[in-house]
């Protein structure tokens, strides 16, 4: 039995090529035994026709594409060329696209069969991280990374070899030698090793002029200068290799399987290869940060690919919306993870009790929930999650942010949660619209970008919502507003005004909207229209409508304003609209307008006034050419009252402000405050001090609400 040798390039212009070459002819010289090289580097064509001089008439693509009952010298040899000083050679054809035809299958097949030919097959495998090269790093018994000592190279061989890490290959069969070495460079083997977190294996000396020589005659330089040290450093490499039964050892080391198969699932798009890691198919997005994967990642990866092969989720079709289904599946899947575990050695890695728990715990999570953010969204103390990249994921708690130590293992782990937010919804996040709006079980707000958009990996930004649904008074007791301003709030809306809540990003717009609605009578129609619903309201005779994307064709898209002109003939009592941020608020100031009082909902803005101009700017959005005089009458009659929710500089949120709209001035419509949140300075633990005070305006719809029986003291209105 013989052994593959790949080589993988960290770089291109590294050397790898040549390094290929004569280490397979190395090899034949210091062993009189005939080696094979395989030519696998697609990107660059033709080279290694040139290093060896030698043009076979037929190539590997060729080759993997006969159909032959086994391989053996015979059938082998039209695609082969047999050099007189007794190496062989298999090139890689001349066309990139000849190179998009390799049958891999077939490839896999010939390289397994090559094995039981020759002693030593050597494969020039480019950057490693192509189908067909994945194929032979299958099944090489060992893997040669060429890195040179040059930090943009040094930086790229890291990003390969997380690459290699991450689809699971054997630590110990991945070798790094350093090509073109000096004892004057400024990096030395020490600095490579800090850097790419793997000490050298070998060092190859920088003969510049002996490689040209050789590259000028088509002859490999251990062939035409034997005596030259950079070829006597290649008879060094081969006899240590096999002194050291290096080989012998690495061949007995558990290999990942499927690799080349799953690379070339990503290649086919990223939709695809989110919805196979989602099925269990364990796809491995390409890109990647170049971090190296530390032993208890790589230990959750392996015990995750073993899931897979023991779990099948697709046959178990389980109902993930039924809890106790939920747990039979749960409690199955812990079982097959302990079967899996008995078979590891935890000696080193999970010493304790505890620490084997928490291994079976993350793996659990990140097989049947939402991987490392499960325990994120557990913590009541946790409002916001934001992973920029899979091993920086930033918190926001008590209104600061911060870094999180969870992280995710890999890129696939990060898509396997996002298929397991969005699939549920119906929703689709791909290479063709890499960004969605979703929410969690708990109605937690999900927004998604994946590459190409987002350059470092998938980002998820999680805006949480609590468990228990917040109450007015639980408002009052955060310091948001004072109890005397939640009773107005709650005649406000009993009265049915026309509310729109104003806020900046992140002020709590959204929660106070839930707020308000929830003093709305039960005894009346609510219907509710949202982008992702989120708003959780405790009456019974509510109507939830949700906005629909475009399909795979680019059709079926329902947006919030064809939603609006579905509620209004479902003869609602109150609308309520998540969000106007686009030409529905149209829609929305003319359902106001029409009968369709009490309706209520939010806008982006910092105060009342801009409030105003906003609402102005989103109806010019709906492209109807209005003149900026009625839009402006439409929204004064329209809106009553306008509450203010900001976020301040401590992280508190308030209600800055409750605006009464009054009507029209000349061109400008007039705001009056009723109540105001002053700022008075910061305590000790710099935290803003302030208080709620009422301006001494009384609105003109309490003289209709006192009309309509409800009891406004006037007292409430006077300044303090």
């Amino acid at each position: 039995m013989g052994h593959i040798i790949a080589v993988v390039g960290g770089k291109g212009g590294v050397g790898k090529s040549v390094f290929a070459a004569n280490l397979a002819i190395s090899y034949q010289l210091n062993f009189k035994q005939r080696s094979l090289i395989v030519d696998l580097d697609f990107q660059s064509l033709g080279d290694q026709n040139i290093i060896l001089g030698l043009n076979p008439p037929k190539n590997i693509v060729d080759l993997t594409k006969t159909q032959v009952g086994q391989w053996d010298p015979k059938t082998l040899a039209p695609f082969m060329m047999n050099s007189p000083q007794g190496f062989s050679f298999i090139g890689a054809p001349r066309e990139a696209a000849l190179a998009r035809d390799i049958d891999l299958d077939g490839l896999g097949k010939f390289l397994k069969a090559s094995t039981q030919i020759f002693p030593w097959v050597v494969v020039d495998c480019g950057n490693g991280t192509e189908p067909h090269a994945l194929k032979a790093l299958e099944q090489a018994t060992l893997i040669f990374v060429v890195t040179t000592p040059d930090l943009i190279v040094i930086n790229q061989t890291r990003r390969v070899l997380a690459k290699i890490q991450e689809l699971l290959f054997p630590p110990d069969m991945i070798q790094v030698v350093i090509n073109r070495f000096s004892q004057s460079n400024v990096i030395n083997p020490q600095m490579i090793q800090k850097n790419l977190g793997k000490a050298p294996f070998f060092a190859i000396p920088d003969e510049v002029a002996t490689c040209e020589n050789s590259l000028t005659k088509s002859q490999p330089f251990t062939l035409v200068s034997p005596a030259a040290p950079i070829s006597r450093a290649y008879s060094d490499l081969v006899r240590r290799i096999d002194q050291s039964k290096m080989l012998d050892q690495l061949s007995k080391l558990n290999k990942p399987s499927g690799t080349a198969q799953k690379m070339q699932v990503i290649q086919g798009g990223a939709s695809q290869a989110a919805s196979d890691a989602a099925a269990g198919n364990g796809a491995l997005l390409s890109r990647s940060r170049s971090a190296p994967v530390d032993p208890w990642t790589s230990m959750k990866l392996r015990i995750h690919k073993a899931l897979i092969d023991v779990v099948d989720m697709k046959k178990m079709n389980v109902d993930m919306n039924d809890p106790k289904q939920k747990e039979v599946l749960r409690d199955k899947t812990q079982k097959a993870i302990l079967d899996v575990l008995n078979k590891e050695d935890l000696t080193s890695l999970c010493p304790t009790r505890e620490l084997r728990a928490q291994l079976v715990k993350e793996v659990l999570d990140e097989a049947l929930g939402l991987g490392p953010l499960e325990d994120l969204l557990a913590d009541d103390s946790v409002n916001e999650i934001m992973v920029n990249a899979r091993d920086q994921i930033y918190i926001e708690q008590s209104g600061k942010p911060g870094l999180s130590r969870t992280t995710f293992s890999s890129e696939l782990q990060m898509m396997n949660v996002i298929e397991r937010i969005v699939t549920p919804l119906g929703r689709r996040v791909d290479e063709k619209t890499p960004y969605v709006d979703a929410r969690l079980s708990d109605g937690s707000r999900v927004h998604i970008i994946i590459p190409p958009l987002a350059l470092r990996g998938p980002t998820i930004t999680i805006r949480k919502f609590p468990k228990k649904r917040i109450l007015s008074s639980d408002l009052v007791k955060f310091g948001s507003m004072t109890q005397e301003i939640a009773d107005f709030l709650r005649l406000c809306v009993e009265a049915k005004l026309n509310i729109v809540v104003s806020g900046g990003t992140g002020s709590g717009k959204t929660t106070l909207l839930n707020v308000l609605s929830n003093f709305i009578p039960v005894s009346e129609r609510i219907i509710t229209v949202e982008d992702a619903a989120e708003l959780q309201l405790g009456q019974d005779h509510v109507v939830r409508l949700e906005t629909r994307p475009k399909n795979i064709e680019g059709e079926g898209e329902v947006s919030i304003r064809d939603l609006i002109k579905c509620c209004l003939r479902m003869r609602p009592d109150r609308i309520v609209v998540g969000e106007c941020r686009g030409g529905e608020a149209l829609d929305m100031l003319q359902a106001m307008n029409t009968g369709h009082s009490g309706s209520l909902t939010t806008v982006h803005a910092n105060n009342p006034r801009e409030c105003m101009g906003r609402l102005e700017t989103l109806v010019m959005m709906a492209g109807m050419g209005l003149p900026l005089k009625a839009i402006r009458e439409t929204a004064s009659s329209a809106v009553n009252l306008i509450i203010q929710q900001s976020r301040l500089s401590d992280g508190s949120r308030k209600v800055t402000h409750v605006s009464e709209v009054i009507g029209m001035q000349g061109d400008t419509i007039t705001l009056q405050d009723i109540f105001i949140y002053k700022q008075e300075g910061l305590d000790k633990n710099r935290k803003i001090v302030g208080r709620f005070v009422p301006t001494g305006f009384i609105p003109k719809f309490v003289e209709e609400m006192e009309a309509k029986g409800m009891k406004i003291s006037r007292g409430l209105f006077s300044t303090k």
